[in-house]
């Protein structure tokens, strides 16, 4: 707890009026929160790579987000960092009846549907905010999108708000498809926004009756076309050719053969 308190007091000093610096005093919750997000990001990038080194490093700097927005709150006598601490600590007891309460839960779902009612109840009882008896309420607008559809996704399903299955998804997503071949074919492009967004959504739908984290998958993808990808630039390299003058043909076919390289599973 002593370099905790350090930490604290070292903020405390970077927002000094006096002898405080100027970045860190023009600051406010608005401008701050895009770092916080990007460390956050950052976090989750030095876990992928399992650079624990890295991860080490990269937890510090999101703690000093938290540090940052609990020194300009106290500043304004909204709350301090202790009453943070606290308050996340009462939340964990409080939602793990089953570790200090002595509950007893038979499955992971019946867990999560608990912990769910658990937080719908924290919702209510806000006095400062008008209460909202949505199944939806408190999904993030924040949060990325494949992750806040799949979040949203899981609330309606709570309430029966689902398909059996998976396989309704595919006629869904074949659906949506055509919708997009539609308002493409019309010219709209806000309509073609529209279309490929509920394209995507019924992706989602699709990845969670199949267990599949849409985030995390997409992510994976990203990480596959990027390493490919880069591949294919060190091969046309190789061969004198920059890849702006590589025709699509040369292109495609190193591409097939870094796939066919590959492990599977890569």
């Amino acid at each position: 707890m002593e370099q905790t308190k350090r930490l604290l007091q070292i903020m405390s000093q970077l927002r000094d009026p006096d002898d405080g610096c100027e970045w860190d005093l023009r600051q406010d919750f608005a401008s701050v929160a895009p770092y916080t997000i990007e460390e956050a990001y950052e976090v989750a990038d030095a876990i992928d790579r399992q650079d624990h080194d890295d991860l080490h490093d990269e937890l510090g700097d999101l703690l000093l987000q938290v540090v940052f927005h609990a020194q300009m709150a106290e500043e304004q006598k909204l709350f301090d960092f202790e009453s943070v601490a606290r308050g996340i600590s009462d939340k964990l007891v409080r939602r793990h009846p089953h570790v200090f309460a002595g509950v007893k839960f038979e499955t992971d779902e019946e867990r999560r549907r608990a912990w769910e009612q658990i937080k719908q109840q924290e919702r209510a009882e806000k006095p400062h905010k008008v209460p909202d008896s949505s199944a939806l309420a408190g999904v993030t607008m924040g949060l990325p999108g494949l992750m806040r559809a799949e979040k949203l996704q899981r609330r309606a399903a709570d309430v029966g708000f689902d398909w059996p299955d998976a396989e309704p998804v595919f006629d869904k997503i074949t659906e949506e498809l055509a919708e997009v071949r539609e308002a493409m074919a019309a010219g709209d492009q806000a309509h073609i926004a529209e279309e490929v967004g509920d394209l995507q959504f019924a992706v989602v739908n699709l990845a969670r009756h199949l267990k599949v984290e849409p985030e995390p998958a997409m992510q994976s993808a990203n990480r596959k076309f990027e390493r490919r990808f880069r591949a294919v630039e060190t091969t046309l390299q190789s061969m004198g050719i920059a890849a702006e003058e590589a025709t699509l043909e040369q292109m495609d076919a190193i591409w097939d053969q870094v796939k066919a390289a590959e492990k599977p599973g890569e």
